[in-house]
């Protein structure tokens, strides 16, 4: 049997994807693939990762989320035939590597504080780039902020 996983394992490695870089805390996409009698779909399972474990080809991921009110938590191989593709959606400020204190969490102090995730310094730029050229952003007029209510009473005194 190690001798089949062994080998999954290495045919993965020779045609290896590429993932994003996720640590404890980031929320991610996984999307599954998932057989249903002899039709196969690919289904989202999106949560927070609690825990990475291992190294190198073994490494493995434990992801949690809240569906109807019930924590789900579900571990992946990195290198599982099963995940069609990763996606990164928030990264999350946590101080450690394992969150399994967010098991007994509930309702909104089970969140986490985050940062959204726009993607790889290339991705914007080709994203700002392809909207300067659809017109939906005008290069030449830099978007409009808004200012604090703080500062501006400070500014006025």
């Amino acid at each position: 049997m190690s001798d089949l996983i062994r080998r999954v394992t290495f045919d993965r490695l020779t045609t290896k994807k590429k993932y994003p870089d996720f640590n404890s805390g980031d929320t991610i996409g996984i999307y599954v693939k998932v057989k249903e009698g002899e039709k196969e779909r690919i289904q989202l399972f999106q949560g927070v990762v609690i825990k990475i474990q291992g190294s190198g080809p073994s490494r493995s991921f434990t992801v949690r989320k809240v569906a109807s009110g019930v924590g789900v938590e579900r571990s992946f191989p990195l290198l599982s035939p099963i995940i069609d593709r990763i996606e990164l959606i928030s990264r999350g400020k946590v101080r450690r590597s394992r969150l399994f204190y967010l098991r007994g969490l509930k309702g909104r102090s089970a969140r986490l504080e985050s940062e959204q995730y726009a993607g790889t310094a290339e991705e914007v730029a080709a994203t700002a780039a392809l909207a300067i050229e659809n017109g939906t952003v005008d290069a030449a007029k830099p978007p409009k902020v808004k200012k604090d209510k703080k500062a501006k009473a400070a500014k006025k005194a």
